[in-house]
């Protein structure tokens, strides 16, 4: 049986995220290759960077598919003397394609944000915030935790589960407060507390929050919940990850969707395991 052309695979990863789906400031889609050429290895990661390019021409990749843009900001040159034209020169003269799904697969069913709940155990789950045209895809999702659990309880579980990275887990509330429902959203997150706070969770999983945002949360929760309501600080509570580690856990569901859909085993794929978050190590302080 001949092996699909880049041009079916493309189709497939578009039914599955489609670009009409994708943030208008987003870069999706085919980025190089040939759409007539045959494709037999594929694979996954979430960043477009040297040690991935690396990989994908050591295995013998016909296609790397990554979910953040190369170009997510316009360039006005492809040369190979500048570090993003050698990606492109580098794949190409490897014969692999570079595809990217970002913002359309934040949103899509099984996409970023059900691969994180469905790591955090988050039940009856819909969008955090649901797309107009779609209300099955969105941005986050939000729900009930398969079991009540404690904020410590839950961050360890978050550790384990995600890949190692230098950052690790932080976390902001009283560890043995109980907590019942979360959201959760892959990648930067501080953008959306207004509809973290409106769906009224008892804890949200993101990442990359930033001091401001994250300390004004917690100064309203804290507010909100009155000198007498709760002594933990009020909620939502917030754990925060690594960008990388929350959007990793899509890639298997990706490269397992796109075999299925092709359905015929002629197509091979992998997910990288290299950890791409740019941070390698960090330093416990010790000053006062």
């Amino acid at each position: 049986m001949s092996a699909p052309t880049l041009a079916d695979v493309v189709t497939v990863l578009e039914d599955l995220y489609p670009p009409a789906t994708a943030e208008g400031w987003d870069a999706v889609g085919l980025v190089a290759g040939d759409p007539q050429r045959p494709v037999r290895k594929v694979l996954f990661a979430v960043d477009p960077v040297e040690t991935v390019v690396d990989e994908a021409i050591e295995w013998g990749a016909d296609l790397l598919v990554t979910h953040h843009p190369l170009f997510l900001k316009p360039v006005t040159s492809v040369a190979a003397t500048t570090f993003k034209g050698s990606v492109v020169h580098r794949l190409l003269a490897a014969g692999c394609a570079l595809h990217v799904a970002h913002t359309n697969a934040d949103s899509a069913p099984r996409g970023v944000a059900d691969a994180l709940a469905d790591l955090v155990g988050i039940t009856d789950r819909r969008p955090l915030v649901a797309r107009l045209d779609d209300t099955e895809r969105g941005i986050g999702r939000v729900g009930t935790l398969e079991r009540p659990t404690t904020l410590g309880e839950l961050a360890r579980c978050v550790a384990d589960v995600l890949p190692a990275t230098a950052q690790g887990v932080r976390v902001a509330g009283d560890l043995d407060a109980p907590v019942t429902t979360a959201a959760v959203v892959g990648g930067s997150g501080d953008s959306l507390f207004d509809a973290v706070l409106a769906a009224a969770v008892d804890v949200y999983l993101t990442a990359d929050l930033r001091h401001h945002p994250a300390s004004e949360l917690r100064e309203r929760a804290a507010f909100e919940a009155g000198a007498d309501a709760r002594s933990d600080g009020g909620r939502p509570f917030l754990v925060d990850v690594a960008h990388f580690a929350s959007e990793w856990p899509w890639l298997a569901y990706a490269a397992d969707d796109l075999v299925g859909r092709l359905g015929d085993g002629t197509v091979t794929t992998r997910v990288s395991t290299l950890v791409t978050d740019p941070w390698t190590t960090r330093v416990a302080s010790t000053g006062r």
